[in-house]
């Protein structure tokens, strides 16, 4: 039987070659956009973090009013709450960084001084940083400071009897960031005479991507238990559309993916019923000489499962060269991570051949089921 399936082969080359060509483009698809699917979410990720971060905790007794006219409240709150949101099970995040800022007199402007911590990501992941990390003793300036009182790196600025080295001068923004100081927290800790005290920690939330459930509901209820004497803003205009563009990227590959498998899984399905057709007089012959359905089935059956097999192989290399090749000018900010994900191939080796079997069922049992007589009466 092993025999008369290569036989067939090389008897129908066109048929055989025309069915392996829409395997392989089915398998080659869907690997490529596997592996550019996962670029996509990194891509994604990366591009909408430059909106900043989403999600603000803040002491319970702030006044929202003076809060959102100054940015900043007056309450603090324990630097410890920082360390005990980034190691509770319950909280999804990327990134937790804790500030301590605070509307201040310095030269004779009022500015911001803000401190900040290290930033934190979940345990046992490791992640890009959104900002920039400050060494202590160092200093940003926004740039509108920098511009009056001509300041460059290397500097030296002395506020509250403490001196910081100027590390860096910020570009125009066109905001408040323009008449801030930014140091370590320990450095505006000690300026502020707030020792181990911070008064807001800011987070990008992973439950921006929620579509069935309130994000806002549910991130209040899990900080709020873990500090009580907190309150939660979210930026909901950035957690939307980081959710809307993350769905946006989810519904473009779930419509393109199995649109290419129906259309591959018709043309094989066609190219099946045209060799029943073109080999009736065959069928027709073999079931009078004692062959079986079962046999017969498993003929036809068989040349598409090797078409899977060898499909599988051929797609798998041919896909994840189109995504290393391809993918690196779609998505560049993460293109060294796109990377062959072998894994697939054994995946295409068991859903290809299921899949040419599965598109070829119906014209083989129709092929299968034809009474030999009726077909050899008109030969």
């Amino acid at each position: 039987m092993i025999r008369l399936i290569f036989k067939e082969i090389l008897h129908r080359k066109m048929n055989f070659l025309l069915g392996l060509l829409a395997v392989i483009i089915a398998v080659a698809l869907s690997v490529s956009f596997f592996i550019t699917d996962h670029a996509s979410h990194r891509e994604t990720a990366r591009v909408m973090l430059k909106m900043g971060f989403n999600l603000r905790v803040i002491p319970a007794h702030t006044d929202l009013n003076q809060f959102f006219l100054t940015g900043c409240s007056s309450h603090t709150m324990p630097e410890e709450y920082l360390n005990t949101l980034a190691s509770a099970q319950g909280f999804s995040y990327n990134h937790l960084i804790g500030t301590l800022q605070k509307k201040i007199t310095w030269q004779g402007l009022d500015i911001i001084l803000t401190g900040l911590a290290p930033e934190l990501c979940p345990p046992g992941h490791k992640r890009p940083p959104m900002i920039y990390a400050i060494e202590p003793g160092s200093a940003y300036v926004g740039y509108a400071l920098a511009q009056q009182f001509n300041l460059k790196k290397g500097d030296t600025i002395t506020i509250a009897s403490h001196p910081l080295t100027v590390e860096h001068t910020l570009t125009e923004n066109g905001t408040i960031d323009d008449f801030r100081i930014q140091c370590a927290l320990a450095d505006a800790q000690n300026i502020l005479n707030l020792p181990r005290q911070i008064n807001e920690i800011q987070a990008v939330d992973c439950l921006c991507f929620e579509t069935k459930k309130d994000p806002l509901t549910i991130l209040r209820q899990q900080i709020t238990s873990l500090l009580p004497d907190t309150q939660v803003i979210q930026a909901q205009k950035i957690a939307r559309a980081r959710a809307q563009q993350r769905q946006l990227i989810k519904k473009i590959f779930s419509f393109i993916l199995p649109l290419v498998v129906i259309v591959c899984g018709i043309w094989i399905a066609v190219l099946t019923l045209m060799n029943v057709r073109q080999r009736q007089t065959e069928i027709g012959l073999l079931r009078a000489l004692g062959y079986g359905s079962i046999r017969i089935i498993f003929l036809l059956l068989g040349k598409a499962i090797l078409i899977g097999l060898i499909g599988a192989v051929a797609g798998f290399f041919l896909g994840t060269y189109l995504a290393l090749d391809v993918g690196p000018y779609i998505f560049k900010i993460t293109a060294q991570n796109i990377k062959p994900m072998y894994f697939l191939l054994t995946w295409s080796l068991i859903i290809a051949p299921l899949f040419a079997a599965v598109s070829s069922f119906i014209p083989v049992t129709i092929a299968a089921s034809q009474d030999p007589a009726d077909v050899l009466r008109y030969e």
